[in-house]
């Protein structure tokens, strides 16, 4: 029994002096809101979402702005046909080259052609809906990217709630150690008295034991809750933070909170299948033919670089793919499935929002009467460890009521303190479920 203590106290200084060498840095909430905001990996992810969805809709600019391309051709040919035709653009015809030999068998020109292309949507009706679709996917994603904020603050409260509590648990099992050990001296000084049993003290130093456990892990609670708030941080020093905030009773008016339909997330899903409508809608306009405006002019010459001859070209283009298999009528069939499962998915998420709302708000209530209780049966486990306490050191009270009444005690502490943190945690899960 002795060598398992000693080897117990031995793993508890290595592990004290381990957390002592590591570096410990005071930190308050809004600063760790502050660097989320700026460093989170999550946010930054999502705003790059954001940025392809923008990307997509000033694509979709082309169906009002025109497209223009510019080309400078080089050739040589024997080709009768492209000789003539040559020699034509570049202006250069003589009476000559309407003999019979020399179309049949010209000899070899040079062309050179420089040209300007302009191709301007007039009537793209399927390409102004898939505008649409786009501008809403945009929207959509820039929503989300407000919700992935909210996330994170409410995923900073309930990390740094928990860094004060993993604290509050290291400050009771001390106080809890020091009390054990203040027992097991005085229950070693009865022992060599006389008026107490070995079997006496062995229960005070498996208490003892015991305490020094709870507090370990305790002090690992409180490294794993620095870590968490690192990663939140996109920190990878992973100090071990000291709370400069005390975790106490949050007040926030509960009354009336109710699932908003312009929460950011649930205004996201709603763009969403705005954007698959305006999608299905495109994929049926499809079937409705184009107008587009074109016009080209164009430089021509035998000698590279130079326009001694030009000409243009403009007009307007009335196309109409009227078949193009079953391809397309799959296509609006899968677009309007589409569009139908967006909708059933919006109307299950605010159903699902508006669950978890009714769950928070009796967390909430339960949370309110435990803390009543618990507050009340720590003044109680309190007296009672001071009577029993007293009356121990005057011999009247038997060892293991005074262990059951300290174990009492700091068990009482630890569930006042979880109860305070369920609280405050129900509070900001209901504000983060209802805010718009």
């Amino acid at each position: 029994m002795k060598r398992v203590t000693l080897l117990i106290l031995f793993l508890a200084l290595f592990y004290n002096l381990e957390v002592q060498g590591q570096e410990q840095v005071a930190i308050t909430k809004s600063e760790v809101l502050t660097r989320v905001s700026e460093h989170n990996t999550s946010i930054k992810i999502s705003e790059e979402d954001f940025k392809q969805a923008k990307a997509d809709f000033k694509q979709t600019n082309a169906v009002f702005l025109p497209n223009i391309t510019a080309s400078h051709t080089a050739m040589a040919t024997t080709n009768p046909l492209m000789a003539f035709g040559s020699k034509l653009n570049q202006g250069i015809l003589t009476q000559n080259d309407f003999s019979p030999a020399l179309l049949n068998d010209p000899s070899q020109i040079e062309n050179y052609a420089t040209k300007f292309e302009i191709q301007q949507p007039l009537i793209n009706v399927d390409g102004m809906y898939q505008r649409k679709a786009a501008k809403s996917k945009m929207e959509a994603m820039s929503l989300k990217t407000e919700r992935t904020q909210d996330y994170l603050a409410f995923e900073v409260e309930k990390a740094y709630m928990q860094l004060q509590l993993a604290y509050k648990a290291v400050a009771v099992l001390e106080t809890a150690l020091e009390a054990a050990n203040a027992n097991k001296e005085l229950a070693d000084n009865s022992l060599k008295q006389g008026y107490l049993q070995r079997a006496d003290v062995l229960n005070v130093e498996v208490r003892v034991t015991e305490v020094q456990n709870q507090l370990q892990s305790a002090k690992s609670n409180v490294e794993n809750a620095s870590n968490y708030l690192s990663f939140l941080m996109n920190d990878d020093t992973y100090v071990i933070y000291i709370p400069a905030d005390e975790l106490k009773l949050a007040a926030v008016e509960m009354e009336d909170r109710t699932i908003s339909e312009n929460r950011s997330d649930i205004k996201a899903m709603q763009l969403s299948t705005e954007a698959y409508e305006a999608m299905n809608k495109a994929d049926k306009m499809a079937f409705l033919p184009r107008l587009n405006a074109f016009g080209s002019y164009e430089l021509y010459d035998n000698q590279i670089f130079q326009a001694d001859a030009s000409g243009y070209v403009f007009g307007a283009q009335l196309s109409w793919d009227i078949f193009q298999g079953s391809k397309r009528f799959g296509k609006a069939q899968k677009s309007k499935s589409e569009y139908e499962k967006s909708k059933l998915e919006y109307k299950q998420y605010v159903s699902q929002s508006n669950l978890e709302l009714n769950k928070a708000k009796r967390a909430f209530i339960d949370a309110e009467n435990k803390l009543k209780l618990n507050s009340l049966a720590l003044e109680q486990s309190e007296e009672s460890l001071r009577i029993r306490t007293n009356r121990f050191k005057e011999g009247l009270e038997k060892t293991s009521d005074l262990l059951i009444a300290e174990t009492q005690f700091a068990k009482k502490q630890l569930e006042y303190y979880q109860t305070i943190f369920e609280y405050n945690y129900a509070q900001a899960y209901v504000q983060f479920l209802t805010k718009e």
